[in-house]
């Protein structure tokens, strides 16, 4: 077995404002709650705030075992198990954030 190579794809520090945070939200298409949430918080962290939980094993992006839908939004992918095509209608919330606006997940 070959050990896992996980590359931070575009990674950058930035410090973290209250107006770099406004706006940001994660919506839950079946019942319609809306949560807000913080650059700094990851996806799987404002659900459990909120009451909402999603098996996790990782916490880091390597395993997939929190591997969600998403119907829209803009993603900041942290994973290194899902490819570009996968990226597109999934995320992995451990580890994932929102880039601006509304996340709507198929949950």
């Amino acid at each position: 077995m070959q050990p896992i190579l996980c590359v931070e794809r575009d990674k950058k520090v930035n410090t973290i404002s209250s107006v770099d945070s406004e706006g940001l939200v994660i919506e839950v298409q079946s019942t319609g709650q809306k949560i807000s949430v913080t650059r700094a918080e990851s996806i799987i962290d404002a659900l459990a705030r909120s009451g909402i939980e999603i098996p996790t094993s990782c916490q880091s992006g390597l395993c997939g075992t929190c591997k969600t839908r998403y119907i829209s939004g803009d993603v900041e992918h942290g994973d290194c198990i899902l490819s570009d095509v996968e990226h597109q209608e999934y995320l992995t919330p451990c580890i994932s954030h929102i880039k601006s606006g509304t996340l709507v997940l198929d949950l």
